[in-house]
């Protein structure tokens, strides 16, 4: 972007700030960056994303620029430039927006530090500000301040329905309002994901729910009670623990959940529960005991942990341009198993000591890949509890084509994610569909350019982003929304260690 133009940029947001009587601050806190952004921007000192400018013009109801007619973003990919450099992980979306749910548990002030600026965390603070929670950015933090009484009869319908998130309100609400209403959950579009098990575990609370599928959203019904045996959750979900884990916080008794997740996202509640002064025993395991309190009013600050999807996403990035880079903050523990499998296909790489991440819970490395000829692994991929993660199992599956050799690829949690992987065949990938949750992957993969709209699921769009990598020529991902709802700047990152994608 020249400097005149950067200039003239800065003069048209000035203007339309200040037609809304609209200060510097609080055009920063709405659009997610810092006041000396703003005035840098304002000033036409600052470079400034496209990504930037479309949120900006969202606030200011304002077409400062107009990306197409739908207001879409894409990608144009210029593939088969090798990578060098480091790169550090993020902190992660799935422990972000189940800390940002968390916060209506506590009626003090909530910082999360290096929080993820990414679409899914927008869409959490778009509701939290419609009913009534104050929210402020300071550079990378996040400060949270509900209000005496949320205003939950003004929930911001349109931003809840872009987030299966806004199914984790139902935990820290229960106890507190009886008659309330959400919408459904959105989000990523992975076939049928039944919220039953979320219901199951939160009865012993003592709620019911209708759902009132004319106008898409769930009446809720609260006689807070406190359960009078172990809850065994049917489902061993993320959100699903997670919800019930924040019901457990604000009942007094000791309330004992078997059959837990024990992921990332739900270690990083428990670890900011615990700082709040819930008591948790059993963090890490499959069985947790929580004695909860009557009330929550407590100043507190937390960092997330680092996202390993998004390590296992740039593992993925380095193997797909035969690049030797390094990733700065792997979090060790949640990806071991996928380094395990990687490393029987033939993946050579380095590891640093082990080191505590800022939350010092989190165990981190920095993971330095080596040139290495991959084949197809001896079983078939699959996710836990028996095998991978089940968001990095996609990633897998993209690495599978490029080893040699023949991967049976089972996806059994959704019914439309292994079919997204048929996408790949557009970009030279031989990938054969069996039914709705199993393919078969032949490598090696000859990659080339293709002009395609991204899958309408996150982790999908990702591989097809990082697949555009790998092929020589010029590749447009269109409509690339998931991507930003899951990962802060990746086109940027990734053109610091020299990738070619621009953003139209």
């Amino acid at each position: 972007m020249s400097e005149n133009f950067k200039v003239k940029i800065g003069r048209m947001i000035q203007d339309q700030r200040l037609n809304r009587q609209m200060t510097q601050s609080q055009l920063a806190a709405k659009v997610g960056t810092s006041q000396s952004a703003i005035n840098r921007i304002e000033k036409g000192r600052q470079n400034i994303s496209l990504e930037m400018l479309a949120r900006i013009s969202e606030v200011l109801d304002s077409d400062i620029i107009s990306l197409n007619s739908s207001r879409k973003i894409s990608y144009v990919i210029r593939g088969g430039r090798p990578l060098s450099g480091t790169i550090d992980v993020k902190t992660s979306k799935n422990a972000a927006v189940a800390l940002l749910c968390a916060s209506l548990l506590n009626s003090g002030k909530t910082t999360l530090r290096r929080l993820a600026k990414i679409e899914e965390v927008n869409r959490i603070i778009e509701v939290l500000n419609s009913i009534g929670v104050a929210t402020k950015w300071l550079g990378n933090d996040l400060e949270v301040n509900p209000p005496k009484r949320l205003k939950l009869e003004n929930i911001d319908f349109a931003a809840a329905k872009r987030t299966r998130s806004i199914i984790m309100f139902l935990g820290p609400l229960l106890s507190r309002y009886h008659d309330f209403k959400i919408p459904f959950a959105g989000g990523c579009n992975l076939g049928k994901r039944t919220v039953e098990p979320h219901l199951q575990g939160l009865e012993p609370f003592g709620l019911s729910v209708d759902a009132v599928c004319d106008v898409d959203y769930y009446h809720v019904h609260s006689t807070p009670q406190s359960p009078t045996e172990p809850i065994v959750l049917t489902e061993r979900g993320n959100t699903t623990t997670e919800n019930v884990i924040m019901a457990a916080a604000l009942t007094e008794t000791t309330t004992v959940i078997k059959n837990a997740s024990n992921d990332y996202m739900v270690l990083d509640l428990c670890h900011y529960l615990t700082l709040l002064g819930v008591k948790i025993d059993g963090v890490g395991t499959n069985t947790l005991t929580i004695t909860g309190l009557k009330s929550i009013n407590k100043s507190v600050v937390f960092t997330p942990s680092e996202d390993p999807i998004e390590a296992i996403s740039l593992i993925a990035a380095g193997i797909m341009t035969n690049s030797e880079i390094t990733i700065s903050g792997v979090p060790i523990d949640f990806i071991d198993i996928e380094l395990a499998i990687l490393r029987s296909m033939g993946l050579k790489y380095r590891l640093s000591k082990v080191y505590k991440s800022r939350n010092n819970f989190t165990n981190l490395v920095d993971l330095s890949l080596l040139e290495s000829s991959l084949t197809a692994p001896k079983d078939k991929l699959t996710t836990f509890p028996s095998s991978v993660n089940m968001d990095n199992l996609p990633f897998l599956a993209l690495i599978a084509a490029k080893a040699e050799g023949r991967t049976l690829v089972h996806d059994w949690p959704y019914e439309n994610r292994a079919i997204y992987l048929t996408e790949l065949t557009k970009l030279g990938a031989e990938v054969e569909l069996l039914d709705p949750h199993r393919v078969w992957i032949t490598g090696p993969t000859r990659w080339k350019a293709a002009d395609m709209v991204a899958p309408p699921a996150l982790r999908p769009s990702v591989v097809i982003l990082l697949a555009m990598l790998a092929a020589s020529g010029e590749s447009i991902l269109r409509d690339v929304y998931n991507i930003q709802r899951g990962y802060q700047d990746l086109p940027q990152r990734l053109n610091a260690l020299g990738a070619d994608i621009q953003t139209i």
